[in-house]
């Protein structure tokens, strides 16, 4: 599963109103902190405003702010929300040609798969991203092994 980039500047935006809750932030100011393209945070805020994740003041003096308590915003709800394509495979997808279809057990294992990455999302939410990492939570980051081709 590869997330977009815009995935990856919404949380960037929504940690970083996480960890400035005591006033207005600007896309300017996020963008550089980042080093991220304003242009594509501008599309992005408009869009979080709009499905309410962010709460968006105009003019002079305007900028955004969180639009909810961190920790009742949803990792998960986020992902769906910015996310416009979950297909993993062509079977997952509305234009669905494989000749495989009905006969292959993948589908419903790539079904099972985006349900538990979408679960483990759902489970955690923007105040958790807020908090500082411990050890613990640390250890828990590994990579997958790769399987012995040979096995």
């Amino acid at each position: 599963m590869r997330l977009t980039t815009m995935t990856d500047y919404a949380l960037r935006l929504l940690i970083y109103l996480g960890q400035h809750q005591d006033r207005l932030c600007t896309t300017a100011e996020i963008a550089a902190a980042y080093q991220i393209s304003e242009a594509h945070l501008t599309k992005i805020t408009h869009q979080l405003g709009q499905q309410g994740f962010i709460a968006t003041v105009r003019g002079k003096g305007g900028g955004m702010k969180l639009a909810m308590n961190p920790a009742e915003l949803s990792l998960g709800d986020l992902v769906r929300a910015v996310e416009s394509d979950f297909q993993l495979v062509e079977c997952l997808g509305s234009g669905n040609s494989c000749s495989l279809t009905g006969a292959c057990r993948l589908t419903g294992i790539f079904n099972d798969a985006l349900a538990a990455f979408l679960a483990e999302l759902d489970g955690h939410n923007l105040a958790d991203l807020l908090q500082p990492a411990t050890a613990k939570r640390l250890a828990k980051i590994s990579l997958p092994q790769a399987r012995d081709a040979r096995a």
